[in-house]
């Protein structure tokens, strides 16, 4: 089984969330699939500093700085054909809203990767599985926008401690043409019609072994649904 991942840099704050992206990569091997690691050759919306969340004076591309996480082991999202796919996952980070697509400035009115949107909606039809955690099921909501696909996603719950405005991020996914579902990070939303599976991740307050717990239960329905 081949299973691609799609990152967006390196980083919580300007591309992958760096936690999440490598739990995944385990659970894939955990699982005996390989990883097919994939990122837009493009430059980052900007680049910031980790320590202070300031931004920096600097340029950095999404490919080469998604590299750093795949340990060079990656390929542009150009040159993966959905075909060669068994599913798709996108781990989270602002690099999913600022880089994929522009959701972190416009919400679900902003651009998205043509590249991106193309990838997912062949997955899609395909009839293979897409798995989105934190901020990655916006790319998915804007992704399917206009297709008449109403997927289930969830960033997480308003109801339970988050740094984030899970309500008006729920929102736009609507907006957007999907079905916002509220779970904690203690739960995943599955859309059985779609094979469409979210996770909140780091979008509440989550500790990292609740983060992992998270993608583990996200990742063994994705293994079950691929086996079916």
């Amino acid at each position: 089984m081949k299973i691609g991942v799609l990152l967006s840099g390196n980083g919580v704050y300007d591309g992958s969330e760096i936690q999440e992206a490598v739990f995944t990569l385990l659970s894939i091997d955990e699982n005996g699939a390989e990883a097919i690691c994939m990122a837009p050759d493009i430059n980052q919306h900007h680049v910031v500093n980790h320590l202070s969340g300031e931004e920096m004076n600097e340029q950095r591309n999404v490919f080469v700085e998604s590299a750093r996480i795949a340990r060079g082991n990656i390929r542009k999202i150009t040159d993966v054909s959905a075909k060669e796919l068994d599913a798709l996952v996108i781990p989270g980070g602002f690099g999913a809203a600022k880089n994929l697509t522009k959701w972190a400035f416009s919400g679900p009115e902003g651009e998205i990767n043509n590249d991106v949107l193309e990838l997912i909606r062949a997955v899609n039809v395909q009839g293979k599985p897409i798995v989105g955690f934190c901020m990655g099921p916006t790319v998915i909501s804007k992704a399917l926008q206009g297709t008449g696909i109403h997927s289930h996603l969830t960033v997480g719950t308003d109801k339970e401690a988050s740094p984030y405005d899970i309500a008006a991020i729920s929102q736009g996914m609507e907006k957007a043409g999907s079905i916002a579902e509220m779970k904690s990070v203690r739960e995943i939303s599955v859309d059985e019609e779609n094979k469409i599976i979210t996770a909140p991740c780091y979008m509440m307050e989550a500790s990292i072994k609740e983060v992992n717990t998270n993608i583990k239960l996200a990742m063994d329905k994705l293994f079950e649904m691929i086996k079916k």
